[in-house]
């Protein structure tokens, strides 16, 4: 088995996910994780493909998310660290499996959550992800209203496992994002 390519994430997501906004989230935390992968000097194109194969299973079991990873992407002959690590991210939230412990798991918890109130920032803003500040996503982060079904508390943990300034991590989202806004919608 060889690492997982955006390219092959993209077709496996393809077989199991069908709704617009699954697909949209899928594009934004793969263009988020492209950027941290960026700033971790990593695969940029293994961190893409994690980022957005990394809800596969929500739609056919939104309520048992990453219960069914393993047996989904097992078939598709996906590498078992890819598995786990696509598992990690929903450590404490839906399940207690994989704790994440690299930096490629420890991005995936803090900007899956974290996309979600950016891409809802940038649909309110004129020029939607253009010039989009740390500054100004920061006070819509403390807005606990602004996006209210995005779990800051689950970003602030990620974000801390990290050992990063919460900034840091929304210039990654921000620039990840702006760089694949037409795939975004934007």
């Amino acid at each position: 088995m060889s690492k997982l390519t955006l390219e092959k994430a993209k077709e496996i997501l393809k077989k199991h996910t069908t709704e617009d906004h699954l697909l949209i989230h899928a594009a934004a935390v793969s263009a988020a994780m492209g950027a941290m992968a960026d700033y971790f000097h990593a695969d940029k194109d293994h961190w893409q493909a994690i980022g957005y194969l990394h809800d596969v299973d929500y739609e056919k079991f939104p309520n048992e998310h990453c219960k069914h990873v393993r047996e989904l992407l097992e078939l598709e002959g996906v590498d078992e660290e890819d598995i786990k690590t696509i598992i990690s991210h929903g450590y404490g939230i839906c399940t207690d499996e994989i704790e994440p412990t690299t930096d490629l798991e420890k991005s995936l918890f803090a900007v899956d959550e974290l996309t979600g109130i950016v891409h809802a920032y940038a649909l309110m803003r004129p020029e939607n992800m253009d010039g989009m500040q740390v500054k100004s996503l920061k006070k819509k982060f403390k807005d606990k209203r602004f996006a209210a079904g995005c779990n800051r508390e689950i970003i602030t943990l990620g974000v801390g496992k990290l050992g990063l300034d919460l900034g840091v991590v929304m210039q990654c989202c921000i620039d990840g994002m702006t760089e694949h806004k037409s795939e975004l919608g934007f």
